[in-house]
């Protein structure tokens, strides 16, 4: 556990973001592995069907990675207020709530897979692989609401640590499986995605036996899981604006990749590679994003609300590190990033149209970097609806832009279209800010 109502906001804020971002890449590596497999061992249509699949599982993962962190910032208050009773009922009701909401989406997700495929236009040639495989990774949405949710639990009193060891052993046990599977049994594409579900149980399973043994006066009770309605709409009220607002981003990816598709496999083979890239990019920012936002909630729970414009300003300070690691990275690196996913003989204008996207991506990433920045602040400020607003009108920019640009610039024009997204999201969220910072530290803070 950490307490982050004492001491300076940078240490707390570095010690707390690190491991979240060691987990994010965990994360990614663990999706990266299973695409990077299937498409050097299985072919450009395999990396294609995972492609596909990728933003319709991210609108279920992303939906439940939002409602854990709103309840995270309230366990986080009650952690910082020191009541512990709190924090165990705020879990047991997520965790009711969510594993009932989580079940409903897979039986829907199971019953509705073709005809979320031909709203996608997915092309004939991979139709029936991306059905199977999109089929079986909805299986696994029940086990990602348990670990996440569980993570973040042990987040909110201060905790990275451990669930980076659980991501750590299950992308390490996915890959494993990928490779013995695919590479020595050469298996389908549809072994992959089980992999993946293994994967995910097995990282549930360890968060929950760890929680009984070494952290129960944060495990929830009998009493706990007791319905609350109360307390469920409090947590709904934290949470469900920003499950919506995490759920608003892969809805506009999947009429992105709407798009993609009827630019071409090579094209849809080469999104898939580069956006994996993007994920590297954006989703560690929002690890830190979260440090922000449990540093805030911990301090407003102790009432000292002299510490929160200091921490705000050391975690500008920590996006705009990672940015310059990642553009750097991106820029240099891009054609060898996209060749990590295509095996020898694939067409090489695969490689060409991706380090295409990445030559002016790599520069772009500054934005999300902010948005995050300001996404944690008001996540942390308990100012949720905000984040939905933002997001709202980042994507919808975003998908028309993309739209108009793609057909004419190919997949560089989603890169400028996500440019304009970003700035004017920014523009939004300055303003805004503004405005609490004048009702939390007065005019001249």
């Amino acid at each position: 556990m950490r307490d982050m109502t004492e001491g300076k906001p940078i240490s707390h804020l570095w010690r707390y973001a690190l491991p979240l971002l060691l987990g994010n890449w965990l994360q990614l590596a663990y999706n990266a592995v299973d695409s990077i497999i299937a498409g050097r061992l299985i072919g450009r249509e395999a990396l294609s069907a995972e492609g596909i699949a990728a933003p319709v599982m991210n609108l279920v993962i992303l939906g439940i990675s939002g409602l854990c962190i709103g309840a995270g910032v309230l366990m986080a208050e009650a952690f910082g207020a020191k009541e512990m009773h709190r924090v165990r009922k705020a879990l047991g009701t997520t965790l009711r709530f969510g594993l009932f909401c989580c079940a409903a989406v897979t039986v829907l997700g199971v019953v509705f897979t073709p005809l979320i495929l031909r709203l996608l236009e997915v092309p004939q040639n991979i139709a029936d692989v991306t059905a199977v495989y999109l089929r079986i990774t909805f299986l696994g949405a029940p086990f990602t609401f348990l670990y996440n949710t569980l993570a973040a639990g042990l987040k909110a009193v201060g905790d990275t640590k451990t669930p980076l060891r659980f991501l750590a052993f299950s992308s390490i046990l996915n890959a494993a499986l990928d490779l013995f599977f695919l590479g020595v049994l050469h298996f389908g594409i549809v072994c992959s995605a089980v992999t993946t579900v293994v994967a995910e149980a097995a990282s549930a399973a360890m968060a929950l036996l760890y929680m009984r043994r070494k952290t129960r006066e944060i495990l929830p009770t009998a009493a706990d899981f007791r319905r609350d309605a109360p307390l469920l709409r409090r947590i709904l009220t934290y949470g469900g604006p920003t499950a919506l607002q995490q759920m608003i981003q892969p809805v506009g990816k999947v009429l992105i990749q709407r798009q993609v598709n009827a630019l071409g496999v090579d094209t849809i083979a080469a999104f898939n590679a580069v956006t994996r890239v993007d994920d590297f990019a954006c989703i560690p920012e929002q690890g830190i994003a979260a440090s922000l936002s449990a540093y805030l909630a911990q301090n407003r729970g102790a009432k000292k609300k002299d510490r929160l414009l200091p921490g705000f300003r050391a975690a500008l300070a920590l996006e705009l590190g990672y940015f310059a690691l990642i553009c750097t990275a991106a820029f240099l690196l891009r054609e060898k990033f996209v060749q990590l996913f295509l095996k020898e003989g694939d067409a090489p204008q695969i490689v060409a149209i991706g380090a295409d996207y990445l030559q002016v991506m790599a520069f772009i990433y500054v934005l999300p970097a902010l948005t995050n920045w300001f996404q944690g602040f008001f996540r942390g400020m308990g100012r949720m609806p905000i984040t939905i607003v933002m997001t709202s009108i980042q994507i919808v920019l975003r998908t028309t832009f993309t739209y108009l640009l793609a057909p004419r610039l190919g997949i560089r024009g989603i890169a400028f279209a996500c440019a304009i997204g970003w700035t004017v999201m920014i523009a939004c969220a300055y303003l805004y800010y503004r405005r609490i910072r004048r009702e939390e530290w007065g005019a001249n803070a």
